[in-house]
Protein backbone atom coordinates (compact mmCIF):
# COMPACT_ATOMS: atom_id res chain seq x y z
CA UNK A 1 0.00 0.00 0.00
CA UNK A 2 1.95 3.14 -1.17
CA UNK A 3 -0.55 6.25 0.18
CA UNK A 4 0.78 9.63 0.54
CA UNK A 5 -1.35 10.75 2.76
CA UNK A 6 -0.60 8.38 6.23
CA UNK A 7 -3.28 10.42 8.18
CA UNK A 8 -5.38 9.38 4.88
CA UNK A 9 -4.51 5.78 5.19
CA UNK A 10 -5.22 5.41 9.34
CA UNK A 11 -8.53 6.69 8.68
CA UNK A 12 -9.09 4.77 6.00
CA UNK A 13 -8.20 1.55 7.86
CA UNK A 14 -9.98 2.73 10.93
CA UNK A 15 -13.03 3.05 8.68
CA UNK A 16 -13.00 -0.21 6.99
CA UNK A 17 -12.48 -1.86 10.03
CA UNK A 18 -15.40 -0.58 11.82
CA UNK A 19 -17.29 -1.27 8.20
CA UNK A 20 -16.04 -4.77 8.45
CA UNK A 21 -16.99 -5.33 12.44
CA UNK A 22 -12.92 -5.86 13.16
CA UNK A 23 -11.82 -6.24 16.85
CA UNK A 24 -8.49 -4.50 16.13
CA UNK A 25 -6.78 -2.42 13.34
CA UNK A 26 -2.97 -2.76 13.26
CA UNK A 27 -1.63 0.52 11.62
CA UNK A 28 2.20 2.08 11.43
CA UNK A 29 3.10 4.10 14.01
CA UNK A 30 4.15 7.91 13.77
CA UNK A 31 3.64 11.39 16.71
CA UNK A 32 0.54 12.67 15.09
CA UNK A 33 -1.07 9.11 14.67
CA UNK A 34 -0.75 8.26 18.29
CA UNK A 35 -2.32 11.61 19.31
CA UNK A 36 -5.32 11.27 16.70
CA UNK A 37 -5.50 7.87 18.42
CA UNK A 38 -4.85 9.52 22.05
CA UNK A 39 -8.20 11.50 21.09
CA UNK A 40 -10.82 8.95 19.75
CA UNK A 41 -10.23 6.94 22.65
CA UNK A 42 -10.20 9.65 25.45
CA UNK A 43 -13.45 11.21 23.20
CA UNK A 44 -14.79 7.20 23.15
CA UNK A 45 -14.85 6.49 19.88
CA UNK A 46 -12.55 3.80 20.36
CA UNK A 47 -12.14 1.32 23.19
CA UNK A 48 -8.31 1.42 23.39
CA UNK A 49 -4.78 1.52 21.63
CA UNK A 50 -1.41 0.68 22.48
CA UNK A 51 1.83 1.23 20.63
CA UNK A 52 3.87 -2.13 19.70
CA UNK A 53 7.47 -2.56 18.95
CA UNK A 54 7.52 -4.71 15.55
CA UNK A 55 11.24 -4.93 14.53
CA UNK A 56 12.35 -1.48 13.73
CA UNK A 57 8.86 0.02 13.27
CA UNK A 58 6.27 0.99 15.58
CA UNK A 59 2.54 -0.15 15.03
CA UNK A 60 -0.15 0.94 17.14
CA UNK A 61 -3.44 -1.79 17.58
CA UNK A 62 -6.82 0.33 17.76
CA UNK A 63 -9.14 -1.91 19.44
CA UNK A 64 -12.61 -0.87 17.78
CA UNK A 65 -15.78 0.10 20.28
CA UNK A 66 -19.10 -1.41 19.02
CA UNK A 67 -22.62 -0.49 20.49
CA UNK A 68 -24.91 -3.15 22.13
CA UNK A 69 -26.81 -3.89 18.47
CA UNK A 70 -22.92 -4.62 17.29
CA UNK A 71 -23.44 -0.91 15.67
CA UNK A 72 -20.00 0.88 15.07
CA UNK A 73 -19.36 3.86 17.24
CA UNK A 74 -17.73 5.37 14.56
CA UNK A 75 -20.27 6.20 12.04
CA UNK A 76 -17.93 8.97 10.02
CA UNK A 77 -14.42 9.44 9.44
CA UNK A 78 -13.09 12.33 7.20
CA UNK A 79 -9.99 13.52 6.03
CA UNK A 80 -10.27 17.44 5.40
CA UNK A 81 -6.48 18.94 5.37
CA UNK A 82 -4.71 17.21 3.10
CA UNK A 83 -0.91 17.44 1.45
CA UNK A 84 -2.25 19.38 -1.82
CA UNK A 85 -4.86 21.05 -0.14
CA UNK A 86 -3.74 22.30 3.35
CA UNK A 87 -7.36 23.67 5.09
CA UNK A 88 -6.51 26.24 8.71
CA UNK A 89 -8.88 27.37 10.68
CA UNK A 90 -8.28 30.88 12.80
CA UNK A 91 -9.55 30.28 16.95
CA UNK A 92 -12.77 32.48 16.22
CA UNK A 93 -13.43 30.14 12.97
CA UNK A 94 -12.94 26.41 14.23
CA UNK A 95 -15.43 24.22 12.84
CA UNK A 96 -18.74 22.30 14.28
CA UNK A 97 -19.51 18.58 13.30
CA UNK A 98 -22.95 18.03 13.04
CA UNK A 99 -23.99 20.94 15.52
CA UNK A 100 -21.41 19.70 18.25
CA UNK A 101 -22.24 15.98 18.22
CA UNK A 102 -19.02 15.27 16.34
CA UNK A 103 -15.43 16.76 16.58
CA UNK A 104 -13.21 18.52 14.48
CA UNK A 105 -9.27 17.15 15.35
CA UNK A 106 -7.24 20.20 14.42
CA UNK A 107 -3.12 20.28 14.89
CA UNK A 108 -1.94 23.55 16.41
CA UNK A 109 1.15 25.25 17.77
CA UNK A 110 0.21 23.58 21.46
CA UNK A 111 0.09 19.96 19.51
CA UNK A 112 -2.92 17.71 17.98
CA UNK A 113 -6.07 18.45 20.03
CA UNK A 114 -10.21 19.05 18.92
CA UNK A 115 -11.41 21.92 18.05
CA UNK A 116 -13.43 22.36 21.88
CA UNK A 117 -9.99 22.10 23.33
CA UNK A 118 -8.63 24.64 20.49
CA UNK A 119 -11.32 27.28 21.97
CA UNK A 120 -10.47 27.28 25.35
CA UNK A 121 -6.67 27.28 24.28
CA UNK A 122 -7.53 30.04 22.00
CA UNK A 123 -5.52 28.91 19.13
CA UNK A 124 -6.44 27.86 15.81
CA UNK A 125 -4.68 25.53 13.39
CA UNK A 126 -4.59 22.77 10.72
CA UNK A 127 -8.11 20.78 10.11
CA UNK A 128 -7.23 17.54 10.17
CA UNK A 129 -10.18 15.04 10.12
CA UNK A 130 -13.75 15.37 11.67
CA UNK A 131 -15.17 12.39 13.32
CA UNK A 132 -19.09 11.50 14.14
Amino acid sequence: MTMTDPIADMLTRIRNASRASKERVDIPASRTKVEIARILHREGYIRKYEVEKQGNFDTIVVHLKYGTDRRAVISGLKRISTPGLRVYARKDGLPRVLGGLGIAILSTSKGVMTEKEARVHGVGGEVVCYVW
